[in-house]
């Protein structure tokens, strides 16, 4: 009797423990302990081979040899700006059905920045007297702009909530973005301190692991490699030798600008991210769910944006930048490697967006490269449609944003809308810096391909402008005041990105570790294809606004 009472209760537990844990005998619905999403702001597809001779064996190049190379992704939508490159990534989808056409834009004729939330408080934030400021801008900010569920979102969801998401960046559209709706938390710096914060739409207070890091004070530790007054001369130590870095302009262009005193402009702004990375890792246990179930983490990489804005893709310091995020990478390999297990986790290393070669090196180097200020466009439109409707008692143009001319409320009320809108786009394609300028709700037919597919995607009625502008190749805007931008030799300084042109488009991505055979794929492929092909390795459903195709990673 008690045997039969012994192994009944046996046969019960096993049972029970075989009902709650997940069954690991058919192969394809096997999924790693956890995902890696690493962004890289700003990354030039081409930087894995322009510098691939320089890179260690550990980072890059590990990826490389090992991972499975798409080597022609192509973003497929205007404007290729951050937040739309985030939400692209882990959506799979464009602007026009996620509802995020900028890092900015116009709904309800107001100008909305992609993660303001009024709704929520701030979380780590502090005062001058470091007592805690729950209204502080900096931390209230939320996902609720996007309209798409996410990778994360769609992990959540199979595991009926058990999976951990966790988005970490420098910039908060970067990590509250690719983290999605539904995340355990998103942080990103607080510029002031120098500490991660969040807001109350992931928690009601900072956990300890987070209050435990910030205590390190690793911002200001970091600051002491910075020197007040620095220039983009020299920004920080090189590496090595100056003599050594033949791939990139020798130091002292005029088209460098000088870099802020700040963490998020140098390489210790990339240090700061990993680091926390790590203590997220550990701190979440991270890839060591109690549930078997696979956690994900976004990680994007700020600073190579911030500094590539300044110095643009041919200083000598971004080749440097690119050596040192190389040896970055390949620390967190390891980590990942030890914490983990090998073959234990997957990754996925891409970009929002890439960047453009600076006008003036353009010109140098007698390729085709003109600057564009959206500002003297703007107010010269206004002139001119004033003059041509005297009807009009404000300026018809409120000005360009996302590459699309934005008109006020007076002159879409107006009865001569379609007259203003037919000069305005008469004069605008008469412009030199201009190929193209039309009506969004009229795109023409004659638009090429793929230019006219990506302006169908990034365009959204309720968000987006009324005009859409495509620049002509190597072309590029620059913020500069009206007064510097007509001085006889001005110069734009940096770089900046947003265009149809590969140089904006044409980003890395490269797939690594579980469930990955390593190739090479030089077909056709889009930004919008990383969310399917992440959520196909993991058995689970797309992105509700989804509409890239998954990446067979195994031949």
């Amino acid at each position: 009797m008690h045997i039969r009472i012994f192994l009944t209760l046996l046969l019960l537990l096993c049972s029970m423990r075989a009902a709650t844990q997940p069954r690991k005998d058919i192969p394809e619905l096997q999924r790693p302990r956890l995902v890696v999403g690493l962004v890289i702001d700003q990354m030039r597809w081409d930087y894995l081979t322009r510098f691939a001779d320089r890179y260690g064996d550990g980072g890059f190049r590990r990826l490389m040899r090992e991972g499975y190379n798409a080597n022609r992704t192509l973003i497929n939508y205007l404007p290729s700006i951050t937040a739309v490159g985030h939400s692209a990534i882990y959506t799979g989808s464009v602007p026009a059905l996620n509802g995020i056409v900028g890092n900015s834009f116009y709904e309800n004729g107001q100008y909305v920045y992609c993660t303001d939330d009024s709704t929520v408080t701030s979380l780590g934030t502090t005062d001058a007297n470091n007592r805690p400021t729950p209204r502080d801008g900096a931390g209230l900010q939320s996902p609720h702009q996007l309209l798409s569920t996410t990778i994360g979102d769609e992990l959540r969801m199979a595991t009926n909530f058990r999976s951990r998401v966790i988005g970490i960046s420098i910039k908060d559209r970067a990590s509250i973005l690719p983290a999605g709706h539904s995340a355990n938390a998103a942080y990103w710096l607080d510029s002031r301190t120098n500490r991660f914060i969040t807001s109350s739409h992931y928690m009601s207070r900072l956990p300890q692991w987070v209050e435990r890091f910030n205590a390190q004070n690793l911002g200001e530790k970091y600051m002491k490699n910075l020197t007040p007054g620095q220039k983009s001369q020299a920004p920080w130590p090189l590496l090595y030798d100056a003599k050594t870095y033949i791939q990139s302009a020798p130091i002292g262009q005029s088209w460098e600008a000088t870099l802020r005193h700040d963490l998020r402009y140098s390489p210790w702004g990339m240090t700061i991210t990993f680091d926390m990375a790590r203590a997220a890792i550990a701190g979440e246990g991270l890839g060591r769910n109690p549930s078997g179930d696979t956690d994900l983490l976004a990680l994007s990489i700020s600073s190579t944006d911030m500094i590539g804005h300044e110095l643009a893709p041919n200083s000598i310091w971004m080749e440097d930048l690119y050596l040192r995020l190389d040896q970055e990478i390949a620390a967190f390999l390891t980590y990942l490697d030890e914490t983990v297990g090998k073959d234990q986790y997957t990754l996925f290393l891409s970009a929002d967006h890439a960047s453009m070669h600076n006008s003036a090196w353009s010109r140098e180097h007698r390729m085709p490269g003109v600057d564009v200020h959206t500002g003297i466009i703007t107010q010269t439109l206004n002139q001119l449609l004033r003059q041509r409707f005297p009807d009009l008692k404000t300026n018809p143009v409120r000005g360009i944003s996302n590459l699309q001319v934005v008109f006020a409320d007076e002159a879409l009320r107006s009865p001569h809308y379609a007259d203003i809108l037919s000069a305005a786009c008469t004069w605008l394609g008469q412009q030199p810096e201009i190929a193209y300028a039309f009506p969004l709700a009229q795109i023409p037919t004659y638009l090429p391909e793929p230019v006219r597919t990506m302006v169908i995607n990034g365009y959204s009625p309720q968000r987006g402008g009324h005009i859409q502008l495509i620049y002509r190749a190597g072309a590029m805007e620059d913020s500069a005041s009206e007064a510097d931008f007509r001085k006889p030799g001005h110069i734009r300084t940096g770089t900046t990105h947003s265009l149809w042109s590969p140089d904006d488009t044409h980003i890395p991505l490269i797939f690594f570790g579980f469930g990955v055979d390593h190739a090479w794929d030089n077909t056709t492929r889009h930004i919008t294809d990383i969310a399917p092909t992440i959520c196909a390795l993991l058995n689970i459903q797309q992105p509700s606004a989804c509409v890239g195709e998954a990446i067979p990673l195994r031949r």
